[in-house]
């Protein structure tokens, strides 16, 4: 017979607290035997009224929802919340807060039964069922309708029927599905543990992208993995795939054959995702990279790259986090046909061919660190030829660093290979060492702020001139506000030389050679500085209009005989019009007196922004100038520079410099740069021309002439068309040397792209228009895919 051990009165719900490690009665024996007598109690008792149940109706499926096939795992959230309302909070470990509507018991059958709301918390978890039951002959329990359990860790599991031992360890689940704290999700048809600690699920899928989209209806995953079988070994840790597959917008595409992985969050070891690849010079490539985790702060990548037309090769990349920092080394290596940059494919050999690259930093305590880059190739289009980078110099360099609140000293060094067809390897400098040490210390007599500077650098090369520097300067500042809103800024600087040179003859253009030997010099300058901002209300916004005046004066200085290594490639701008040297680097500093003016605008209102420059420099004195010509400096009137800048909210930015000559307002130099549109659909623009109407080629600084134009369009959501392309446009007009007839391309690009917040996926075509050496010119394709948030 069966026994209603509590009824429910209207209004009100009875509530347990028990001490066992099952659900209510289920592990309180002693209580389920007096069952019948409290049943008695309860018949002698006056009647009350029992509420009947309320009927609900069941609303119809919502349009957009798409009905999940029978036997298919169902990764949508059912209308379940795993969060208990009436059962109360424990806190004893062995203590269990339960409640439910009814509870009977069968005394014939020892069964009982809990219906109605069943909610149960236990050491942080939290559980709800319509119905549990549990067999005191058989030790089964079950839970079944919308069964949702919850972990401290904020994972939720939910399941249509959950069958367990009394001892709670092991049992079958149907319809499970898992949803962890991170948002990913785990769906299975069947799911069985086993008293052993082990789970293995039948048809299961697993997704960490959204399953509703930005309206909270239902929708497909982009991607999932399905398998027959997902094993879970609790011994190693490891989870095990049978049958394993990616579906990609629910298409079965890629098999993942011996998939398994740890069953935590850290990484695991294991074949990633392939990269796929065609083009004329290799043929169609395939990358399949192995992840090996060595340790919890190391691991190791090994890629074997397969093509059609030329030899496998083989990349590797390994990285490590210590104490200090982190660093990583990465290289390419094969064995394959060279054809030189000025041979013929008919003069190839096989050799081996690689590249090697390494970084790091590593922050020994907080004022001193140490990092390091360096890049190596065997040869000159061995990184275009493979896709590894378009880079046409390498550059390797090291730097201890120590900064202090006043101070700052940097030991650095570094080296470069050249890959340009027409550069000598043996002309490149190597650096080593440069030392910077830099102290700050406030003026007490006028409080002002010196800063005193050594400086030391030592260049060598294999096949030309090697140079030797040390200074030791100072330097004083002091700005104040007058009374009428005048920004007054005065400078004064000293500093010493010693240089020490050979070889000078092996520079090819005469002015940076300096004379053999040792030489030296003295540096003196003073300068005078004056902004007078004035403000008032323009057109709704802000505007700013700030005249600028600035005197400098130097005495006659030592350039000519001075080797020059850091100060080539000049052209007048207005990020240089107003420095003290207006020269970049150290090896030469500008003499003479001269006087520089200019004015700023600036307009400001919500949303939009416009700065705008301009300005000009006279020199007080008849000495011939230093500047090259075309620099814009050479006379004693100098050219006229300026930039415009335009911002609007997020959506415009335009940027345009320019020079003027002075004489007749030639553009000299002009530069576009814009980029328009939102996040999704925008361009990219630029424009270059340097003018320097000189026909010497006498300095580092050539004229040229590109365009350059890039964008991304939205066609739909989450799908993108993007392409780039660069234009040279100078001609022999321009630039003597120059092998173009004033419009040659030199690469485009054009793909279609999706993404979301769990898949990217990009087809590129790409075209380059310039043989060098092995690396042809023509076509190339590349697929690319990335599974975001992959893992458990």
């Amino acid at each position: 017979m069966t026994w209603a051990l509590f009824r429910q009165a209207t209004g009100a719900r009875y509530l347990w607290l028990t001490t066992a490690s099952g659900l209510a009665l289920i592990a309180n024996p002693a209580l389920a035997q007096q069952a019948p007598a409290l049943a008695q109690q309860a018949d002698e008792s006056p009647p009350q009224d029992v509420a009947a149940p309320p009927v609900v109706p069941t609303l119809p499926p919502s349009p957009s929802e798409t009905p999940v096939p029978p036997g298919e795992p169902d990764l949508q959230t059912p209308d379940v919340s795993p969060v208990t309302v009436d059962a109360p909070e424990v806190k004893a470990e062995d203590q269990i807060g339960f409640a439910a509507d009814n509870l009977n018991y069968d005394s014939d059958a020892e069964i009982v039964v809990a219906e109605g709301n069943v909610e149960m918390n236990r050491e942080a978890i939290s559980m709800r069922a319509d119905k549990v039951t549990w067999n005191r002959k058989t030790g089964e329990v079950v839970a079944e309708g919308d069964v949702a359990i919850k972990n401290p860790e904020g994972d939720t599991a939910y399941g249509d029927r959950i069958e367990l031992t009394d001892t709670l360890r092991d049992g079958v689940v149907e319809n499970l599905l898992v949803v962890l704290d991170n948002g990913s999700r785990l769906a299975a048809i069947r799911g069985t543990r086993f008293d052993n600690g082990n789970i293995e699920l039948e048809n299961a899928a697993y997704t960490p992208c959204p399953v509703e989209d930005e309206n909270g209806c239902p929708k497909k995953p982009s991607w999932q993995i399905r398998a027959v079988r997902v094993i879970y070994d609790r011994a190693k840790n490891k989870v095990k795939y049978k049958g394993a597959r990616v579906e990609i917008f629910g298409l079965p595409l890629i098999p993942l054959p011996g998939l398994s992985h740890p069953a935590n969050s850290e990484a695991g070891s294991g074949i990633l995702v392939p990269n796929v690849r065609l083009d004329r010079t290799n043929g169609f490539e395939i990358a399949l990279p192995y992840y090996l985790r060595l340790a919890p702060n190391r691991d190791l990548t090994l890629t074997p790259h397969l093509y059609t037309d030329a030899a496998p090769m083989l990349e590797g990349e390994f990285r490590a986090l210590t104490d200090f920092g982190s660093f990583r080394i990465n290289g390419f290596a094969t064995y394959s046909s060279v054809v030189p940059l000025v041979g013929t494919p008919t003069t190839s050999t096989n050799e081996f061919r690689g590249y090697l690259e390494s970084a790091g930093k590593f922050q020994i305590d907080p004022r001193w660190s140490v990092s390091y880059s360096g890049r190596i190739a065997t040869d000159r289009t061995f990184m275009r030829r493979y896709d590894i980078s378009r880079d046409d110099r390498l550059r390797s360099t090291f730097e201890i660093e120590r900064i202090g609140s006043q101070s700052y000293l940097s030991i650095a060094g570094w080296a470069t290979q050249t890959l340009r067809f027409n550069d000598e390897q043996g002309q490149q400098p190597i650096a080593l060492p440069i030392i910077d040490f830099r102290q700050r210390l406030d003026d007490p007599w006028l409080g002002g702020q010196f800063e005193l500077q050594l400086n030391t650098l030592a260049i060598g090369r294999t096949a030309g001139q090697d140079t030797q520097r040390a200074f030791a300067g100072a330097r004083w500042d002091l700005r104040r506000l007058t009374p009428l809103g005048q920004e007054i800024t005065l400078t004064a600087l000293v500093r010493g030389d010693v240089y020490h040179s050979d070889g000078n003859l092996l520079t090819a253009i005469p002015g940076y050679r300096g004379e053999s030997g040792w030489q030296a010099r003295g540096i003196a300058a003073v300068a005078a500085d004056m902004r007078w901002p004035f403000i008032g209300e323009f057109l709704g916004g802000t505007q700013t209009l700030t005249p600028r005046v600035q005197f400098v004066a130097t005495p006659p200085i030592n350039n000519i005989e001075i080797p020059n290594e850091d100060s080539r490639a000049f052209d007048l701008e207005d990020g240089n019009l107003f420095a003290i040297n207006r020269f970049n680097g150290y090896d030469r500093f500008e003499d003479g007196a001269r006087v520089t003016y200019g004015v700023e605008w600036n307009y400001t209102r919500p949303g939009f922004a416009i700065n705008s420059v301009v300005g000009q420099s006279y020199r007080l004195s008849n000495k011939p100038t230093l500047f090259p010509d075309g620099t814009g400096l050479t006379d004693r009137t100098s050219d006229i520079v300026g930039r415009t800048t335009i911002a609007y909210r997020d959506f415009l930015r335009l940027t345009h410099r320019f020079r003027l000559d002075k004489d007749d307002l030639a553009v000299r130099r002009n530069e576009f740069d814009a980029t328009i549109g939102s996040r999704s659909t925008y361009a990219v623009l630029g424009y270059s021309r340097l003018n320097r109407d000189i026909v010497s080629l006498a300095e580092d600084l050539q004229d040229r002439e590109e365009v350059r134009a890039g964008g991304r369009i939205a066609v739909a959501r989450n799908w993108s068309v993007f392409g780039s392309a660069i234009v040279d446009l100078t001609g022999k007009s321009d630039d003597p040397l120059s092998t173009s007839d004033g419009f040659e391309p030199i690469r485009h690009r054009l793909g279609v792209a999706y993404d979301d917040d769990c898949l990217s996926i990009a087809l590129t075509w790409r075209r380059d228009y310039i043989d060098t050496g092995d690396a042809r010119r023509g076509n190339s394709f590349s697929f690319r895919i990335a599974f975001r948030n992959l893992g458990f």
